[in-house]
């Protein structure tokens, strides 16, 4: 089975998709990737990679062809305006003649913000006559207004009029929670072909990570620590953090947070700590995958949070997933989807979104707790990753959504040409 895989973001960059798409091409399928130059998180194209031309190369037995593309910057809306705009721009109308001698079972695209990116995807589809399947992991218009990107409410009326021509043009939408339906069908007056499809979490090769960790390592072993591993961004309710830890500084609390990775507002981070002389607050800055594994193992409890907005009780974190896998406690600051499968798996403690000071108290539960307590809950974590995350078992079942997809697309298309 030919597949066209389109998504903005793939290789080097560090995203799930990476992992799926050498997982279907392991599973005997020819994946063919449809992407831009590498820039995220930094905002700049990395290294070894022009922002400019069609650069063609594999990576583990995957096909990759790479689009020009606007860098995203750092702190610019405009340019990442234009980051956007330009891989539609570029798949719309540099794509099909790359692609023209070539034929493809179905089209998948993985849309993490912005969902806009299959837009090229929706015209590929119909070129090559391929079913589509579209892999939402934001939603759209509703993101936009719940960060503050857009505010202007004809700009977000004519996201939405983009967004419902996308799914009516989809053949499957898959989503990673079921809270993502009733949105979807609302946008779409109830005929969007919806499936769930959750995240994977996947356990990468320690040996790849870099030799300095093992300071960062024994840091984090060295006290009861709560780490934070991902993008440090404006959705994340970072004051939120910083308030809590602020709270049990002042308590006398010896738990201490590690906030790893880097964002939008890194630099706001290290200021407000400098600041407020948070002494219980580190931002070692950013580690490749491979190190997390190790990371994870010496933290005391891993904590994932989200801003108090509506849209975000809809989602589950990718790294809810990463966390559950590792077999640690889990602290979630979070609203809807995401909280409730750390309480579904016995994983860790619940608290509501942006509420600083149950926050702190969730922290200061689980340093109260007996360790045999959080060995519990690390071991409840694992068993429930295994059971509804594991790559192995989610690439298993979209090789099977594929196949009915190709036999459903066959069907139809032999009824029409009666």
């Amino acid at each position: 089975m030919r597949v066209l895989l389109v998504s903005q973001y793939f290789w080097p960059e560090t995203f799930g998709i990476n992992a799926l798409a050498r997982s279907l091409q392991e599973r005997g399928l020819h994946i063919t990737v449809l992407t831009g130059k590498p820039n995220y998180p930094e905002g700049h194209i990395f290294k070894e990679y022009s922002a400019w031309g069609v650069q063609r190369e594999q990576h583990m037995g995957v096909e990759i062809i790479r689009l020009p593309l606007v860098a995203r910057g750092v702190l610019s809306p405009g340019r990442l305006v234009l980051n956007y705009l330009s891989f539609i721009a570029s798949g719309t109308v540099i794509a099909p003649w790359l692609l023209r001698d070539r034929r493809f079972d179905v089209v998948f695209v993985y849309a993490p913000s912005p969902l806009l990116q299959a837009l090229p995807a929706v015209f590929l589809a119909w070129l090559k006559r391929a079913p589509l399947a579209v892999w939402v992991q934001d939603l759209w218009p509703e993101s936009l207004s719940a960060t503050g990107f857009i505010k202007n409410r004809m700009a977000l009326g004519l996201v939405a009029r983009v967004v419902r021509f996308i799914y009516r043009h989809t053949d499957r939408v898959l989503v990673p929670s079921e809270a993502f339906r009733a949105p979807i069908l609302a946008l779409t007056n109830g005929t969007a072909n919806i499936h769930y499809y959750p995240n994977a979490w996947v356990e990468e090769a320690v040996s790849e990570a870099p030799v300095d960790v093992d300071s960062l390592v024994n840091d984090i072993a060295s006290g009861f620590s709560i780490v934070f591993a991902g993008n440090l961004g404006a959705a994340q309710s970072l004051d939120t953090i910083l308030d809590a830890a602020e709270r049990l500084q002042n308590a006398k609390s010896h738990a201490r947070f590690f906030l790893i990775g880097s964002g939008s507002l890194s630099n706001w981070l290290s200021d407000e700590i400098q600041r407020r002389n948070l002494r219980n607050v580190t931002l070692p800055g950013r580690f490749p995958p491979a190190a997390m594994p190790r990371l994870y193992e010496a933290a005391s409890a891993l904590l994932v949070s989200l801003r108090n907005e509506p849209i975000f009780s809809y989602t589950i974190p990718s790294k809810v997933q990463g966390y559950l896998s590792a077999g640690r406690p889990v602290v979630a600051s979070l609203n809807g989807e995401g909280a409730r499968v750390v309480t579904e798996a016995g994983a860790g403690i619940a608290c509501a979104a942006g509420d600083a000071q149950a926050l702190a108290e969730a922290v200061q539960v689980l340093t109260q707790m007996d360790s045999s307590s959080r060995t519990k809950m690390g071991e409840n974590a694992r068993r429930y990753a295994l059971a509804h995350f594991s790559l192995d078992r989610l690439a298993s079942d979209l090789v099977g959504q594929f196949e009915e997809l190709v036999a459903t697309h066959a069907i139809q298309n032999q009824e029409k040409s009666r």
